[in-house]
């Protein structure tokens, strides 16, 4: 009996991407044979790719934005040609991101074309008009040349992230919560300020759904700790929690697999929260509900669409944020209500481990 054959993937340095990356890796355990799926990726991820039962092994590269580190690329390239892999998919479209499938000569390697990497790849792919969302140009990368994802993606190709319930269980109980209906809001998006929802308008909406007896509790790293404790202050309720940087990834996606609704800004954990299975509510400033949707069918978008939208800047190019500013929390409100009397469409998110 032949051994299954060895993909490595070089995974996205983005939260939000590597949630999204999960479609590929369900994509390509549906091969006939399906592969042994190996994931390089960041440190920080490893958490992440822990919860996505697709992946056979996490492969860490300790390196940073902007960082070719080429010697730390060539060793571990060199170390990866025992696992002979017949195939490689770089998702990042960067030359250095090519640089370890090179080293550990792997025969095919797949990705877009990008940053003068012709002599890395073996089967470079063209970007077109039908790979308009993030998640189909991953997909793609692991299809037959040519051939264009399914839209809609289908439901078993959707990112479903693995739930710890004894640790979920643990953090309820750590955090005083589960007495309550709980909604998370996480008012962080580290790509800028041009994506954040003013902290204002969280509070306002974190002090009505706690008057309405739901249990607050605010999600973010801890450089958005400071961000939290802002909203928590002028929200003014003791039923407002700030655990922002106060947990780690695997635990925040068991703390929003435990939430009956989040509140997010187009960000990392929006994506989270949607392959957990919590039902969200997505507020969309500078860039577009059209290219990087959540992938569930619980989501309510929240986008005031103006005559510079989408923009996709960091920060709001023309200094009014109206995109944003102009979103009422009682909009929001509405929406977290509808979604948290709406039946939950369980079959798109977590699962318990």
């Amino acid at each position: 009996m032949s051994a299954r054959p060895k993909v490595l993937v070089v995974g996205p340095s983005w939260v939000g991407d590597m949630v999204m990356a999960q479609a590929l890796f369900r994509a390509l355990a549906a091969r006939a044979p399906a592969p042994e799926i190996h994931v390089l990726a960041p440190p920080w991820s490893l958490p992440l790719l822990a919860r996505m039962p697709e992946v056979a092994k996490s492969i860490e590269l300790d390196a940073g934005h902007g960082e070719i580190k080429l010697g730390l690329r060539r060793a571990l390239g060199i170390r990866l040609r025992a696992e002979r892999y017949s195939q490689a998919i770089v998702l990042p479209r960067s030359l250095k991101a090519a640089l370890v499938p090179w080293f550990a000569n792997v025969p095919r390697r797949t990705g877009f074309r990008g940053e003068w990497r012709y002599g890395l790849l073996t089967d470079v792919r063209d970007l077109d008009e039908r790979l308009d969302q993030t998640v189909k140009r991953f997909v793609a990368l692991g299809l037959d040349p040519n051939a264009a994802p399914p839209s809609p993606l289908p439901r078993d190709w959707q990112p479903k992230l693995r739930v710890d319930a004894a640790n979920q269980a643990r953090l309820l109980r750590e955090h005083g919560l589960g007495a309550e209906p709980l909604v998370v809001l996480m008012p962080g998006a580290e790509y800028g300020p041009a994506k954040r929802w003013p902290a204002q308008s969280f509070a306002e909406l974190a002090a009505a759904l706690a008057a309405a007896g739901r249990a607050v509790t605010l999600l973010g790293s801890a450089k958005e700790r400071d961000l939290g404790e802002e909203i928590r202050a002028l929200a003014g309720s003791t039923r407002v929690h700030n655990l922002c940087g106060a947990t780690a990834l695997g635990d925040v996606v068991d703390l929003l697999a435990a939430a009956a609704a989040a509140v997010s800004n187009d960000s990392g954990l929006l994506h989270v929260a949607a392959a957990a299975g919590t039902p969200v509510v997505a507020i969309y400033g500078s860039s577009s509900p059209a290219y990087t949707p959540p992938l569930t069918a619980d989501a309510t978008i929240v986008y005031r669409a103006l005559e510079c939208s989408p923009c996709f800047a960091r920060e709001c190019p023309l200094g009014h944020l109206r995109c944003l500013r102009e979103i009422a929390a009682g909009d929001v409100l509405r929406a977290v209500e509808a979604a948290l009397v709406a039946p939950r469409c369980r079959a798109a998110g977590g699962a318990d481990a």
